[in-house]
């Protein structure tokens, strides 16, 4: 029994071990100021406070303004530029209907650019257009029977 029991204990007190060592050493957190690091957990190697570098802003969603404006111009673009992907529907390029048709108003007026003031000129009515009219709009999301509001 005592074999066994040893023996049955050995992965768990395994398994703690790693745990403790694990947390102790922070699995290179703050704290860890790596080989020359001599001032002990959470000091720089002169005994000093550690320099903590600032933590970098959670990365946001963007507005739904933003994101129409965004997928209209990609879209538009890829459009222009003859993209076999420019031909995929409005489902596919992840447009709501009401973008859809500002996206489709866009692309005929970028066209009737491009040909009298070239193709950057056309990129830049675009971006302008796209911006102006997914504000007015609020982003254009709502007329999708299939849209959902971000959880």
């Amino acid at each position: 029994m005592g074999a066994t029991t040893r023996a049955g204990s050995w992965p768990a007190a395994y398994a703690c071990a790693l745990v403790l060592a694990v947390t102790l050493t922070g699995c290179g957190g703050s704290g860890s100021g790596g080989p020359h690091d001599s001032g002990g957990p959470g000091r720089s190697s002169d005994g000093s406070a550690p320099h903590r570098r600032p933590s970098s802003p959670a990365p946001r969603t963007p507005s739904p303004v933003r994101m129409c404006a965004d997928l209209i111009s990609y879209w538009a673009e890829q459009d222009l530029a003859g993209s076999r992907w420019a031909g995929l529907d409005w489902e596919q390029k992840g447009l709501s209907n009401e973008q859809y048709e500002i996206y489709d108003e866009i692309v005929q007026a970028a066209r009737t650019e491009r040909r009298r003031h070239g193709a950057p000129a056309a990129k830049a009515l675009i971006k302008r257009l796209a911006e102006r009219r997914c504000a007015a709009a609020n982003g254009a999301t709502h007329s999708s029977e299939n849209w959902r509001p971000p959880t």
